[in-house]
């Protein structure tokens, strides 16, 4: 094959698999604006309704480890096969519900897939583009991601009310049918290097156990009450097997996580990037509608082109991203994105009923620039400092890590919003803007500290000055 065929077919292959690791994203976010139709259609109550989205994060979370692990000993290229077509048939089955209870385990199996489609796909990128060029392909690929998470409501929203909901899931079916055939002659097959490796049973069995646990009681424990018997029965357990776990994963030849990758402070300092951003953009997002519409009065329609410059901008500028990140390396651009997300917080801090527009949009873009700067580099850094045979390991933990973040920020946020908006109660508006004001200064801290860990961590030593005699014998 030629040189010229070469570069034609990792290019194809991008595409590929950034279709794969669209639809997850899309699937992530494009439910949302179709839920009151679902609940109208379905007679769902609202806990029932709620599972359609928690199932879908549990599962994702759940298994992201260990599908990655599944695609290192297995093969990449086969596993993300088998995802998509998991994807697909689950996609299929939620098109079709009848039932609310068969909605949830079809968006169940659509997490699991979709563990799959994010882990698979970063892994695969890694594989077959050089190091030189991985930071322009992770930000093609995070750029689609981008346009994913953007395009998602919006989507929702125009399918729901043109054909129904169900074609919000019916629609993955022809496009998981076009990244399998472009995947088909343009991914090679890649898998880690331990010739005879098997999957570890017990530490499987473990993980399987704890992590569900401690992704529910983030899910959860709000509702349930942090202090409930369920709650701090599923805290145990989750501790108790995770624990278990990482004896276990000590002890084998062959680990699903590898625990010196966090002996690798390149890689901690991509998780703590990760774990930042996930935990900023969740929370952000669950209270940025809220004062769009409650304070400011804007419609759902208006709220979506409100929130454009964030969503979009991860979309548009992720691939620029990616060719700094080939040219400058991706510490700079993570430490610069964090403090973006800093500035962008102590912004929303200043909102109130009077907020000038210009200044709204110029902390939301402020967010979305920091969320482009922390996405495809800190993905970029927590890969390259890892050897490739586990790549697909490294990404899953990343990732898992990232949601984790996710749910521990949702969990922390709406608690502390809920708690400084319930005064004063004669003024709902000046009581949701105390909770908003709290939330972002929450998450300013939180970011700052982030960026003083990630500081830390990618320092590099100094060069010891030369002694008094060192520089004589020199000279």
């Amino acid at each position: 094959m030629s040189v010229f065929a070469q570069q034609q077919r990792k290019w194809w292959a991008l595409l590929g698999v950034s279709i794969a690791s669209f639809l997850g994203c899309v699937d992530f976010t494009i439910v949302n604006t179709a839920l009151p139709a679902l609940q109208a259609d379905l007679g769902a109550s609202v806990d029932a309704l709620q599972w359609v989205i928690n199932g879908f994060i549990l599962a994702l979370s759940s298994f992201m480890v260990l599908v990655g692990r599944l695609a290192d000993l297995h093969g990449r290229k086969r596993v993300l096969f088998i995802g998509l077509a998991v994807f697909g048939l689950a996609s299929l089955a939620a098109g079709l519900a009848g039932q609310i209870d068969t909605l949830i385990g079809a968006r169940v199996l659509q997490g699991l897939a979709c563990a799959v489609l994010y882990t698979a796909s970063g892994a695969i990128v890694s594989s077959t583009f050089d190091t030189a060029e991985q930071g322009r392909a992770f930000g093609v690929l995070f750029g689609v991601n981008g346009v994913g998470l953007a395009v998602g409501p919006v989507l929702g929203g125009l399918i729901t009310s043109a054909f129904g909901w169900q074609w919000i899931f019916l629609i993955n079916v022809p496009f998981v049918l076009l990244s399998l055939a472009i995947c088909s002659f343009s991914v090679k097959e890649s898998r880690a290097g331990e010739a005879g490796a098997r999957l570890d049973g017990w530490g499987a069995l473990l993980l399987l156990i704890g992590l569900p646990s401690l992704v529910l009681v983030i899910v959860q424990g709000g509702v349930w009450g942090w202090g409930s018997n369920l709650t701090l029965g599923l805290v145990a357990v989750a501790v108790l097997a995770l624990g278990a776990f990482l004896l276990v994963e000590q002890r084998v030849a062959a680990p699903i996580i590898d625990l010196k990758l966090f002996a690798n402070r390149r890689f901690v300092a991509a998780v703590t990037a990760s774990f930042g951003l996930a935990l900023f953009y969740c929370v952000a997002f669950f209270v940025m509608p809220l004062y769009l519409a409650q304070i400011r009065g804007e419609s759902l329609q208006a709220s979506g082109l409100l929130l454009l410059p964030t969503t979009l901008g991860v979309a548009l500028l992720s691939p620029l991203v990616g060719r700094l990140v080939d040219r400058k390396g991706p510490a700079l651009l993570i430490k610069t994105g964090l403090l973006l997300f800093v500035l962008s917080a102590l912004l929303q801090a200043g909102f109130d009923r009077q907020t000038s527009l210009p200044y709204l949009l110029g902390a939301f873009v402020v967010m979305g620039l920091g969320w482009a700067s922390i996405l495809g580099p800190s993905t970029v850094l927590g890969i390259s400092s890892v050897p490739q045979d586990v790549g697909s390991v490294a990404m899953g933990s990343l990732m898992t890590l990232h949601n984790v973040g996710g749910g521990i920020g949702l969990a922390l946020g709406v608690g502390l919003f809920h708690h400084f908006s319930a005064t004063p109660p004669d003024d709902a508006q000046q009581a949701f803007l105390n909770g908003y004001r709290a939330v972002m200064g929450f998450l300013a801290l939180a970011m700052l500290l982030a960026w003083a860990a990630v500081s830390l961590l990618l320092r590099t030593a100094p060069v010891p000055l030369p002694t008094a005699e060192e520089g004589a014998s020199r000279g």
